[in-house]
């Protein structure tokens, strides 16, 4: 006869799940965590990795909230803002698949999308500030960076409205237009030594050992961001996510690039610390335009983009492009003498761009940057770019103890 084991019963904590932008994560208010999770710690990242159903070493979170890939294993922790002219403080952890590892040292561009509609939701927005009708700014505090994001969130008869025909490549279906604004994007102290350009440089030769020298932009908007230039590794710019995710080389050469990028970059000590700071720097190469098939079989015409670029996450191509990196493309562009800028420009710096239009794996996606030279140093006001949200699920996760 078989002997019942007693075991504690899971535990159940409201949640909602949400696609913003090209990116799904489960969206917690602060409040609603067991009490021991409401800080930051060992006890919040075992239980965010048990959400999503990491660390899994068949890389299929089948046990758990998450999807099995960067763009689908996050989480989001809100909570009312005691910070002045803010309404909501936006905590990210983008959750490691087969590690027991949660990394906190960036922001989820994407997701930014839905923080402002999951605000207004819960109840974490003063009612004063939502419109009957029209749209409202929820004025958000991304917290794992110390910046300012305006999200711009349209509403009807009282409540958000989600449904819309706005496009974003990498998404399938239309939704309402969410527009965000990244106020100041340049990382601060926390970031990398307060600079936009962290080395002092628009380029610098980055040595990188078994690769050898590549020209590099490295820069703080957004998020931390190296860019090399596709044709110097080999590249078109022009790849898909297969052409490159099943390649274990391209994988470790491109790790290499990330791991000696961001020792350049001031954001670690020695380059064995980047396993342990996955999320940040990205890595991303360019390329001046060309025709190109996207991931859905879609013709992009080289006259219908300005550059192309392709962007690893989490050591993987991204199927699309990271929020938070499109703010460093957008940034990055707007600079005479960047990598962005040359590949928009055919080679040859151009004036301040304002917006520019890039092909990534599953289209285009258009970005714009307020730039400024100011005693000799580069400044960037606000990156703006649009982007979509809406709940796909509400009610509780529910968890095992211990």
């Amino acid at each position: 006869m078989n002997k019942v084991m007693s075991h504690p019963a899971q535990i159940k904590i409201p949640a909602t799940y949400m696609r913003g932008g090209t990116s799904k994560g489960v969206f917690f208010c602060l409040q609603d965590l067991p009490v021991a999770a409401q800080v930051a710690g060992a006890a919040r990242d075992a239980l965010l990795l048990r959400v999503i159903g990491s660390p899994d070493p068949y890389g299929k979170q089948i046990d758990g909230m998450g999807g099995a890939t960067s763009s689908t294993s996050k989480t989001v922790i809100l909570a009312k803002s005691e910070r002045a002219e803010h309404d909501v403080d936006y905590l990210f952890g983008q959750v490691a698949i087969d590690q027991a590892f949660v990394d906190w040292s960036g922001n989820c561009g994407n997701l930014s999308a839905a923080v402002g509609s999951f605000a207004i939701s819960q109840g974490l927005v003063d009612a004063a500030r939502i419109p009957e009708n029209g749209i409202a700014s929820v004025r958000i505090w991304q917290a794992n960076i110390g910046k300012t994001i305006i999200a711009h969130i349209p509403i009807s008869d009282g409540a958000v409205q989600e449904t819309g025909d706005f496009e974003l490549d990498g998404v399938t279906f239309p939704a309402a237009e969410v527009q965000l604004e990244f106020i100041n994007p340049a990382a601060d102290e926390d970031g990398a030594g307060g600079a936009m350009f962290p080395t002092g440089n628009l380029v610098d030769t980055l040595e990188v050992p078994g690769v050898g020298s590549l020209q590099a932009t490295m820069i703080n908007a957004g998020i931390p961001t190296i860019f090399i230039n596709a044709e110097a590794i080999g590249y078109s710019g022009c790849e898909l996510q297969e052409a490159i995710n099943g390649d274990a080389k391209a994988l470790a050469m491109f790790e290499t690039i990330r791991a000696h990028g961001a020792l350049r970059m001031g954001l670690i000590k020695d380059v064995s610390e980047a396993a342990q700071r996955q999320h940040t720097p990205k890595v991303a190469f360019v390329a001046p335009a060309k025709d190109y098939v996207s991931s859905s079989g879609k013709a992009i015409a080289a006259n219908e983009i300005d550059l192309l670029v392709r962007a690893l996450s989490m050591g993987k191509l991204h199927h699309a492009m990271m929020g938070t990196a499109a703010v460093a493309i957008g940034t990055a562009a707007a600079i005479p003498g960047t990598l962005v800028n040359l590949a928009a420009s055919g080679g040859v710096p151009s004036v301040v761009r304002s917006a520019v239009r890039f092909g990534h794996p599953s289209g285009t996606l258009r970005v714009g940057a307020e730039a400024a030279q100011i005693d000799g140093a580069w400044t960037v006001t606000k990156a703006i770019m649009s982007r979509s949200a809406r709940v796909l699920m509400e009610g509780w996760v529910r968890v095992p103890c211990g």
